[in-house]
């Protein structure tokens, strides 16, 4: 069977969602040949006996199990790249549920242009909410308006996004550098836009992100983002980098008031349960992070 187009889904110790994920994948409604490239950081959990069934009660499909080492979602990612036979390369994740349309959406945009796509990602926090927004997309958390055409690489999410094949091993794929949480896939996005490639947005080309995050969880992944925002900016020395993700001088001066007004610190925390409040709480969090990577990088 020739190969259209390769799904890179990176995972480790994620067999729970992958049991929910990987049949809708299975069973997209596509007449091209594509093959799921599930590229394991060496999970421990079963994944490979849910692959070995899945490869049983779909044997016409290529389902491939890719087992390496641990080296982040960036080197687990390129791995699938590496090893990819499908022209295009459709990136998404292993808590991300896709719509039975989702290899066609990506296709239909690729027919025309040499570019890169992003579909509509969903976010939910449960399988009755994916249920209801499946049922009703407008009642879905999504990014962009469907008006949109095209995105800078501030929004090359790679929960949603296909590129040639080529073009990825032309760039680099991900820089391993980027281990932590956080902007290996903008930084790829980055070196796109500067290869040329136009990044499309397709709101038809939808999934559903299903991953509830905890409030000590968010807070701990901007932290995390902000010491990878300082790697990806000294890694190309591009103002906008720093702009476009939040670090100048008015931000850094609320952190400095926040690090020293304890009392005040402490009720932003106290009214966390505030949208706008828990808004400045993670922008906070978000910035000691990047004043630990201008420390340490």
């Amino acid at each position: 069977m020739s190969v259209d187009l390769s799904i890179v889904v990176p995972t480790y110790n994620r067999r729970e969602t992958l049991e929910v994920v990987l049949p809708t994948l299975l069973e997209q409604k596509t007449r091209v040949g594509f093959e799921i490239l599930l590229c394991d950081s060496g999970s421990t959990d079963g994944t490979a006996e849910l692959v070995k069934r899945l490869q049983e009660a779909h044997p016409e499909a290529a389902l491939r199990h890719l087992v390496g080492p641990n080296r982040g979602r960036s080197g687990a990612r390129n791995m699938g790249v590496s090893e990819a036979r499908g022209k295009l390369v459709l990136f998404t994740d292993a808590d991300i549920i896709a719509d039975p349309h989702l290899i066609e959406e990506h296709l239909r945009f690729h027919r025309d242009e040499q570019c890169a796509v992003v579909g509509r990602e969903v976010q939910v926090d449960t399988l009755e909410e994916f249920e209801r927004a499946r049922a009703d997309l407008s009642r879905g958390r999504t990014l962009h308006p469907d008006s949109r055409k095209t995105l800078s690489w501030l929004y090359f999410l790679t929960g949603n996004a296909s590129v040639p094949t080529a073009t990825l091993r032309q760039v680099g794929a991900f820089d391993l550098n980027f281990q932590g949480y956080g902007h290996e896939d903008l930084e790829l996005g980055y070196r796109l836009r500067r290869a040329g490639l136009v990044i499309r947005y397709n709101p038809r080309a939808v999934n559903y992100h299903w991953h509830p995050v905890g409030f000590a969880e968010k807070c701990e992944k901007m932290r995390l983002a902000g010491i990878s925002t300082v790697r990806f900016y000294y890694k190309h020395r591009d103002i906008r980098i720093k702009l476009l993700l939040g670090w100048n001088a008015f931000s850094m001066a609320m952190h400095w008031l926040l690090s020293h007004c304890q009392w005040l610190l402490d009720w932003v925390r106290r009214h966390s349960e505030s949208r706008f409040w828990s808004e400045i709480l993670l922008q906070y969090h978000y910035l000691c992070g990047v004043k630990e990577g201008i420390r340490t990088l």
